[in-house]
């Protein structure tokens, strides 16, 4: 096995939990063997249950962290999590882009926390144009990307639009794990395709941050030179086993 990792840099929110978030994200690099580097985002009061509060890092202050980084390491792969809307994301996306243009950027549009409380409410059709131009994968789950089509009456036919109306490679990933029925299939919608990724319920098994773990997983496989495809197959199969590891909400990370 060789001694050189490759790198992921993952921006998104502390979560003191370690369950959710940047710390999440880094276990989960971590036992897929990518160096994880870790760019902060957001300050959060929360732990694995409640949520209280949240302190936005704004664009200047991430940008700084990531300046540092890049002055020694380059990233392929980037995750996005957790972070402010206004012009920081698209800020934060543009200044990657300018290092590596070819930068594969996944964004998982955190809405809501697990516990309820809402970081964004409303996202423009601008802001969410300008995003996807220019990004590689979305991971929504279904409220998200309802969120994302406006509350499209037949979500799967728009989400399919979307993807082929945007003028890049960009992907998404819708995830089924917050549907009511027992078949938890997600879905990849790229290349003009949808490709059904299967999955079934777990029930007595609910965890936190599953979200960040899957999109973390993806960005691995990306990085250790998958396809999109077997990249998403594969975190999927890692977070079905992070959600079995025990029955509390804190997951437990596993090669």
């Amino acid at each position: 096995m060789s001694a050189v990792r490759p790198n992921v840099l993952v921006i998104a929110g502390l979560d003191p939990s370690s369950g959710a978030g940047l710390m999440a994200d880094i276990k989960t690099l971590e036992m897929h063997k990518v160096y994880g580097f870790g760019v902060c985002s957001a300050l959060t009061r929360q732990n694995d249950k409640e949520f209280f509060d949240v302190e936005w890092f704004d664009a200047d202050k991430i940008i700084a962290q990531i300046e540092a980084l890049s002055e020694k390491y380059s990233f392929e792969v980037v995750k996005i999590g957790l972070i402010q809307f206004n012009n920081t994301i698209t800020r934060i996306i543009d200044y990657l882009l300018s290092l590596n243009k070819n930068t594969k950027i996944i964004w998982d549009p955190v809405l809501e926390a697990s516990s309820g409380f809402v970081f964004h409410k409303a996202l423009t059709y601008e802001l969410i144009s300008e995003i996807t131009a220019k990004t590689y994968l979305i991971t929504p789950n279904i409220s998200e990307a309802k969120a994302l089509t406006n509350n499209a009456e037949h979500l799967n036919q728009a989400l399919l639009c979307m993807v082929n109306n945007i003028n890049t490679n960009c992907s998404i990933l819708l995830k089924g794990g917050h549907t009511a029925d027992k078949i938890k299939n997600d879905i990849l919608f790229s290349g003009g395709k949808q490709i059904i990724l299967k999955g079934e319920a777990i029930s007595g098994y609910d965890k936190h941050g599953t979200g960040c773990v899957l999109s973390s997983a993806v960005a691995a496989g990306l990085a250790l030179g998958k396809s999109l495809e077997q990249s998403c197959r594969d975190a999927k199969e890692y977070t079905r086993k992070f959600i079995l590891s025990n029955k509390s909400l804190l997951g437990y990370h596993y090669e």
